[in-house]
């Protein structure tokens, strides 16, 4: 079985294919498939080179690293005709270094001597990891996956130059923001999904902040520099995800993306099949994909959360109940708890004394990073469960 969280999958990856022939005849081929698969959307549903059973039991990150390297090989194969994994790496290293210069220099003091598979499978994991606090990261899969594509859409003009193009990823970005300013100003009544996907973007892109967009609408957008039909197609499915954040769209918001279709040189068509695609997409997914299942960004970002942060608690569960046997404050007031509500004096208590706490256990410092604090409901939650052991401890120590 492939594990991406694994050393070494990579070269898995590659030995599972049995053929290495290029998959695609042209890059529009291409991008309908990688469509198709939800990559363009942020949520993975199938691989072009891997079965589906070999994904069973992935999280998200390990889903999207597979499916970036798996979208990357594609258009190495489309544009060289050729499928040499080895030289296929190297290419995809010496892009993100020229991408990123000095970003990924930190895997040879790691890795001094890391095949290049393996400082791939850095690069890639690295890549994935855009946010820089727990509450962000807990948002922004889905939209940090989703732009993820223009890491393919730069790899496609690498191959076809040797460069990156001076600026290329930074107005791709510029543009898919402006695009997107534009279709939420395009609807007539913003919900809570709009705010939050603002959100969602601002926390996953590098370069361009929503509030610095100063586009008003689809006849003063400026598209300077796309010319292929893929970069095209990806700025008009964008246009389509943002006005569908809510799962519907009204006519003037239909009407946007035909206009922005046809700023795009984009023919009708290929304005009704993005919004026929997404559309089809969300009513066969919406449901596994935890973006559209929350209207509440906070009941989101707990339920995201939840799962990790207790297996975390479970595994330094001795070590919690030794640091709680010595304050016999906060045992009392979470004992209280139990059976009240603290009043908010008590409730800044607790709250201090276990950020203390944390500080003593080195795998729960999550709680200290940015955004950590927002978790410690769920530590509190299972605390409780606790007390037993904590009381048989201090009961111990009194024996003795």
């Amino acid at each position: 079985m492939i594990n991406p969280s694994a050393s070494g999958w990579i070269d898995k990856f590659f030995g599972q294919l049995k053929n290495r022939l290029p998959v695609y005849e042209n890059s529009h081929d291409l991008y309908r498939a990688v469509r198709d698969s939800g990559f363009i959307y942020g949520h993975v549903v199938s691989f072009t080179n891997l079965a589906t059973k070999e994904t069973k039991g992935w999280d998200t990150e390990e889903i999207t690293k597979a499916a970036l390297l798996n979208t990357l090989y594609d258009v190495y194969r489309l544009i060289t005709k050729q499928g040499d994994t080895t030289t296929f790496i190297h290419k995809a290293i010496l892009f993100y270094k020229e991408m990123q210069p000095g970003s990924f220099e930190f895997l040879k003091k790691v890795l001094p001597t890391a095949t290049p598979s393996h400082e791939l499978e850095g690069i890639l994991d690295d890549r994935i990891k855009t946010n820089d606090n727990i509450f962000s990261r807990s948002f922004s899969h889905i939209l940090t996956n989703a732009l993820l594509f223009m890491d393919v859409l730069a790899f496609r003009q690498y191959m076809l130059y040797d460069a990156v193009p001076v600026k290329y990823l930074k107005k791709l970005e510029e543009t898919v923001m402006s695009i997107v300013a534009v279709a939420l100003k395009s609807k007539e009544g913003r919900t809570d999904y709009d705010d939050l996907l603002v959100k969602l973007f601002e926390s996953s892109v590098r370069y361009t902040k929503l509030s610095e967009i100063n586009t008003e609408d689809v006849d003063t957008l400026v598209f300077d520099y796309p010319e292929s039909k893929s970069e095209r197609n990806y700025l008009l499915d964008m246009a389509a995800m943002a006005i569908w954040s809510d799962g519907l769209a009204q006519q003037t918001e239909i009407d946007f993306l035909y206009r922005l279709s046809a700023r795009l040189d984009l023919s009708d068509d290929a304005a009704a099949e993005s919004m026929a695609s997404y559309d089809v997409f969300l009513r066969i997914n919406k449901k596994n994909i935890p973006y559209f299942n929350y209207s509440n960004p906070v009941k989101h970002f707990y339920d995201h959360a939840a799962q990790s942060v207790t297996q975390l608690i479970i595994r330094n569960k001795n070590r919690l109940v030794k640091e709680l046997s010595n304050n016999g404050e906060l045992v009392l007031l979470l004992t209280h708890s139990t059976h009240r509500n603290l009043n908010e004096k008590e409730k800044k208590k607790v709250k201090k004394q276990l950020l203390e706490i944390c500080k003593t256990v080195p795998s729960l410092t999550i709680f200290l990073l940015p955004g950590g604090s927002l978790l410690l409901p769920l530590l509190i939650k299972f605390i409780p469960q606790l007390l037993p052991s904590v009381l048989n401890e201090n009961l111990e120590k009194d024996i003795e």
